[in-house]
């Protein structure tokens, strides 16, 4: 009879470390041998677990198998467990295979081809799907608890850091390992950052411009180029400020767990918290839900603001006599023609100058920047009630979360109930619930010291002396990224450009340390006084 033996470890770490599929192969030889058998092919499964059928070596035996005639009469294996650690799929594919004339066989679990040896074959595979769940509930376990005392799971490292081996031992003899900073992949998250917040040559970088100046230079993401996506994981995770968490996703279903669940690993931190946050901030506001997509990136002062108030299209970048003449000009008149709209073609050079001076000497100004610090310092107040009540409500849920972590404890040393996984995830679950109300805790005090309250006029003056300044240098990229900052939009009529923007914005601009790499976000709820939208000068 021709047959097919088929050989499988768990994972590749087995498949490289163990002698598990040379041990399988030689054992089924030797049976095949024995009953005089022709082996008519090899699969060798190097590190897939039995519990599913995502197997690509299964799969590929499952369709030689399934051919018409198959190349095989049996598939021979050492233990059913091989085959299957799941009694309703063993069912489901043994009874394929037998439609297409083809057996399951262990040489170390034989049964009869009747009705007693399909109920054996069953009971052996429902013990073997009880033991894989008991072992993973085991395994699981001592995961997670070699997480909560700082060790790291895992093969591959975050982005940045490499394991390394401690002295203490773990499973088998092996050495529990840690993350430390590798030192060479820490510039470059360094750089990520920085790359981010600050942008290069005076223009600001999104996730993609970012990979594309890294693969430019060569900085490779261990020997792979960068993408968006690994951009992103960069800039979002808060293992970079030491905060590694375990037991995030759930194997089974690739969702996120609670936060409760999640186990904190200590590690040291890459970027500090400072610039963790002001990253944060900025991908918040630059979501496409949060704000107008912008294209911070063009060399172009306006673009992505100015709008066409004849047509409520988008302006955009034009030239004339060979890119000697630069026009910002209504896309409807570009894609359908001159005579779809009545508006006009504006000088890019005039148009930016209008703009920024009328930006530097009214809306900067240190009487409205007054005028903002002041309507500030009321919302302030008015806030302040509201919080000191949260935070008194807040610090009575936290006595109770501490009174009820010292019951538990008093319980446990007291010996009236062992320390099971019960009562560990109880504990856990409460610790996770007094982290929580710390968190919001500390996020209201912090709150309550903003610096608006400690800004005087002549620091007013001093603001406004140097964001006029800064505006007004081009060649500085400073200007692009507050404009983007505190406009929204710029409505052009004729002779007349209507600027609308942020006020909270600004108000928040105002009552922050200026920093030519720190650029806040736009917020649609602003519309500039008429004074501030004075009329171009004809073209």
């Amino acid at each position: 009879m021709a047959v097919a033996l088929y050989a499988r470890v768990s994972t590749t770490r087995q498949a490289e470390q163990d002698l598990s599929i040379p041990d399988q192969l030689r054992q089924m030889r030797q049976w095949c041998e024995k009953n005089q058998h022709l082996i008519a092919q090899e699969y060798v499964e190097p590190g897939a677990s039995a519990t599913d059928d995502r197997r690509p070596f299964f799969q590929k035996m499952i369709a030689d198998a399934t051919l018409f005639p198959p190349p095989f009469e049996a598939i021979v294996i050492h233990s059913l467990s091989r085959f299957f650690r799941d009694v309703i799929s063993f069912g489901l594919y043994e009874r394929r295979l037998r439609k297409h004339g083809v057996k399951v066989i262990s040489i170390t679990q034989q049964t009869a081809e009747d009705s007693s040896g399909e109920l054996a074959r069953r009971i052996f595979s429902a013990f073997d799907e009880y033991q894989s769940k008991e072992n993973a509930k085991h395994t699981a376990r001592a995961m997670r608890e070699n997480a909560r005392q700082g060790f790291f799971n895992g093969s591959g490292a975050p982005f940045g850091y490499r394991t390394v081996a401690t002295e203490a031992l773990g499973n088998r003899g092996r050495r529990k390992r840690k993350l430390a900073i590798d030192e060479a992949e820490a510039t470059i998250v360094r750089r990520i950052y920085e790359l981010y917040l600050s942008g290069h040559e005076g223009r600001s970088m999104g996730f993609k411009e970012i990979a594309k100046c890294l693969n430019s230079r060569g900085q490779l993401m261990r020997g792979r180029p960068w993408g968006i996506q690994k951009i992103h994981s960069i800039l979002s995770s808060e293992t970079y400020r030491g905060e590694h968490h375990y037991n995030v996703i759930d194997s089974h279903n690739r969702k996120k767990r609670p936060p409760s669940e999640w186990i904190p690993v200590a590690i040291n931190p890459i970027v500090d918290a400072e610039t963790f946050e002001r990253v944060r901030q900025r991908r918040e506001g630059r979501r496409p839900s949060a704000v107008p997509p912008r294209r911070l990136a063009s060399p172009t002062l306006l673009t992505g603001l100015l709008k066409c108030d004849h047509c409520d299209a988008s302006m955009t970048l034009v030239t004339g006599k060979s890119g000697r003449y630069r026009y910002y000009k209504c896309t409807t008149r570009v894609s359908k023609g001159n005579a779809q709209c009545a508006s006009r073609n504006l000088p890019t050079d005039k148009l930016d100058a209008l703009v920024l001076n009328h930006l530097a000497e009214r809306v900067f100004s240190a009487d409205r920047l007054l005028t903002i610090l002041n309507e500030a310092r009321r919302a302030l107040h008015e806030r302040g009630s509201i919080d000191r009540h949260q935070l008194a409500h807040l610090q009575n849920e936290l006595r109770q979360a501490d009174t009820r972590l010292d019951r538990l404890y008093e319980i446990v040393e007291g010996g009236v109930l062992p320390l099971d996984e019960t009562l560990q995830r109880r504990v856990q679950q409460a610790k996770a619930a007094r982290e929580g109300l710390l968190i919001e805790i500390a996020g209201l005090r912090r709150r309550q010291i903003l610096p608006v309250e400690r800004i005087v006029p002549s620091q007013v003056q001093s603001l406004s002396k140097l964001m006029r300044a800064k505006l007004l240098d081009r060649s500085s990229g400073f200007a692009k990224h507050y404009l983007h900052a505190v406009v929204d939009e710029i409505r052009v009529r004729e002779t007349t450009a209507t600027i609308r923007g942020s006020h909270a914005r600004l108000m928040e601009l105002a009552a922050q340390k200026p920093r030519a790499d720190q650029v806040p976000s736009s917020v649609p709820n602003w519309r500039a006084r008429t004074d501030s939208n004075r009329r171009p000068q004809r073209s």
